[in-house]
């Protein structure tokens, strides 16, 4: 199938409600223009450099999402554009982007990146510490920052038992931050990618990640 077709079928997959995030990473400016013109206007990356360049050279009205791993000294590249940051996995950087929105004059959404996999090298929040945070309640203080939801990362695995578990605990775990932090402007939940997004949205993800499936086999450089 086309790129066209495969976001076609997607978006017919998906429940209403669900949205689909083109991950384009690695992906040429060229590929992402197929999928534009089919009508997908909200791409995902993971190298501030990577996407600052391609927001540099593509359509402005293309609504850009940092999903991967995020440094400090990086968020300045990706500051003035972004709309959606995926992984915020801490307190020092939800600090860092609330100064760089600040110097932008703008508000940045962010997620709350939450370690639910048993790997080492997936990042998060650990929950305890996460809570712990919040109780505190120096996020109100934020001006530049608006926390709109959460974001995880399941095992990388064959177990899909395990895999919906992982899925369901952060879907509880959102609707315990939602209820004692938050309120109703929390209101997203990105889980799922190319491999297992259809039972993210089993489990309630309202937001999912897909880019293999829609671009093809990734090279990575």
């Amino acid at each position: 199938m086309s790129i066209p077709d495969k976001i076609s079928a997607l978006k017919s997959q998906l429940p209403a409600g669900v949205e689909l995030v083109a991950v384009s990473k690695t992906y040429p400016a060229s590929d992402i223009m197929v999928a534009y013109n089919a009508g997908q206007r909200v791409f995902g990356e993971s190298r501030p450099q990577e996407l600052t360049a391609k927001y540099n050279e593509l359509p402005k009205d293309i609504e850009w999402h940092m999903i991967g791993h995020l440094q400090t000294n990086k968020v300045k590249y990706i500051a003035p554009f972004v709309s959606l940051i995926h992984s915020v996995d801490s307190e020092k950087l939800l600090n860092v982007i609330n100064a760089e929105a600040l110097k932008n004059s703008r508000v940045i959404d962010v997620l709350l990146e939450i370690y639910i996999a048993r790997e080492d090298t997936k990042h998060g929040w650990d929950e305890t510490e996460l809570v712990e945070y919040l109780k505190q309640g120096k996020y109100k203080e934020i001006k530049g920052v608006r926390i709109r939801g959460v974001m995880g990362i399941a095992t990388y695995t064959d177990n899909m038992s395990q895999v919906k578990n992982e899925f369901m605990h952060l879907k509880e775990l959102y609707e315990q931050l939602r209820h004692d932090f938050f309120g109703n402007n929390f209101d997203i939940i990105s889980m799922g990618m190319s491999g297992d997004y259809e039972f993210a949205v089993e489990c309630g993800s309202n937001m999912v990640r897909i880019g293999s499936y829609i671009f093809g086999q990734r090279q990575y450089r």
